[in-house]
């Protein structure tokens, strides 16, 4: 995956707070054991730390400083994207509401943009505290998106995924595929408190990695509000493999069996490695978002 050299980034929609420390915050889980389960339970779940039972409980639970110092110093070109992991994520995070900002317009509709908030170890949101065990997450109390960039080793490390810079893309891509569901309405389907593999919490996680494969599909293509053109030049079959293959390590039966030594369909809540590649799939290649209706 490459990015165009001479493309401005907007930091503004990435807000560093890799820095900043939660006054009192408590998130209720941690590292080892605790926090592996948290993150079976919690992996790319769409909705807040609350409804994981996560939260501190505190609503005061905010960041002293949220500056995006580091990123709008480090972060300016699509070079510095090629080059360096938090300015990649604030180019892709640009890719993909430059294409749902589109898209949504192409739709006489209004795409409201979110924000990824990079952190270190924990954070507060509108949807409570939450460590890193969680993994990355879409808070629809205050749409935005949670990402911890250490997620990424453990993506590869303890999930088994080959990594690569595509398989980070896909992540974010998924995260913001959270953040359409909520602006049409899909996203609180998930919550009724079910699991299992027809569950509506299964369907909202495919339906999500369906829209990350419409955004893959339009990626070399979706111009970029300041230049122009496309903010990606180049997305390979190798790219797209690194992605699947980062779905498929976060599929249910694959996260159970690694973790708990057995497959139990009836508590799965993201659907399986198959599934997960094959909305992926029929989003990356069909490119319609209204081929990612998982609900029929």
């Amino acid at each position: 995956m490459q990015f165009d050299d001479d493309a401005d980034l907007d930091t503004s929609e990435v807000q560093d707070r890799r820095s900043s420390r939660i006054p009192g915050g408590r998130a209720t889980i941690g590292g080892g054991v605790a926090g592996i389960i948290a993150l079976i339970l919690g992996l790319f779940f769409g909705v807040g730390p609350d409804q994981l039972g996560l939260s501190s409980g505190g609503s005061g639970t905010t960041a002293t400083a949220s500056s995006a110092a580091q990123v709008a110093q480090n972060c300016r070109t699509g070079q510095d994207a090629n080059t360096k992991e938090d300015c990649r994520t604030v180019a892709v995070v640009n890719s993909v509401q430059d294409y749902w900002r589109q898209e949504f317009a192409r739709r006489d509709a209004r795409y409201g943009p979110a924000k990824t908030v990079l952190f270190t170890d924990r954070v507060g949101t509108a949807c409570g505290a939450a460590t890193s065990a969680v993994g990355p997450f879409y808070c629809p109390g205050d749409r935005q998106v949670y990402l911890d960039l250490g997620f990424f080793d453990e993506l590869r490390d303890k999930f088994g995924s080959s990594g690569g810079p595509f398989a980070q893309a896909y992540v974010v891509a998924h995260e913001y595929g959270h953040h359409v569901q909520d602006q049409m309405g899909t996203l609180s389907r998930a919550q009724d408190g079910r699991t299992g593999s027809g569950s509506n919490a299964v369907k909202v996680e495919l339906q999500a990695d369906c829209y990350a494969g419409v955004w893959a599909h339009h990626a070399t293509t979706t111009p970029d509000e300041s230049t122009g053109r496309p903010l990606i030049t180049s997305l390979t079959s190798a790219d797209i493999r690194d992605g699947l293959d980062a779905a498929a390590a976060v599929g249910d039966d694959r996260i159970q069996e690694r973790f708990q030594g057995r497959v139990t369909p009836e508590s799965w809540t993201h659907g399986s490695a198959a599934q997960r590649q094959q909305w992926f799939t029929t989003g990356y290649r069909s490119g319609d978002m209204a081929d990612c209706n998982t609900f029929r």
